[in-house]
């Protein structure tokens, strides 16, 4: 397995639309593989394809306390949202910057497993969070998108700052 380089917002290739997975072969069962140690390694518990610029609709989410249930969605849809929650989120391509964003509370996901097999899952609170912005990634969003232009200019700012303090 090999760690995976985290794309940082505002990177605009955090911008693309994850295409499908057309074959799950040994090469996409390794980049989950991948996916999965980058994220612990990151202390994250959601990592999309598309935040180490493979432009594919891939995801792992690994919300356990122990970190030890990877579960990976191959071409995961939305299929259907109800409620909301307000919660605070984070994420790994933009480091540091925590910020209430409002979600559904309960969703359906419909994905393929590892074998192909297509799977429906009905996720709600933390799991239903982190599938909605996982998928944002695949959709070329990133969670600041959810915050008032205010918001998404002062963190560009931060950032900026931040990465000229660490060059």
């Amino acid at each position: 397995m090999a760690l995976l380089p985290i794309l940082r917002f505002p990177d605009a290739r955090l911008r693309k639309t994850a295409r499908p997975v057309a074959e799950i072969d040994a090469a996409t069962r390794q980049l989950a593989a991948d996916m999965g140690e980058t994220m612990y390694e990151a202390s994250g518990i959601g990592l999309a394809a598309t935040q180490v610029d493979v432009q594919r609709r891939l995801v792992v989410i690994d919300i356990s306390e122990e970190r030890n249930h990877l579960r990976i969605f191959v071409n995961p849809q939305l299929r259907s949202a109800e409620g909301a929650q307000t919660g605070e989120e984070g994420c790994l391509t933009v480091p540091g910057i925590y910020d209430k964003v409002e979600r559904a509370e309960r969703v359906t996901v419909d994905y393929l497993d590892l074998d192909g097999k297509p799977q429906s899952l009905v996720a709600e609170g933390l799991l239903a969070v982190c599938l909605q912005h996982e998928i944002d990634h695949l959709d070329g969003k990133v969670f600041v998108d959810h915050l008032s232009q205010l918001k998404q200019s002062r963190i560009k700012a931060k950032l900026a700052k931040q990465a000229r303090v660490t060059a």
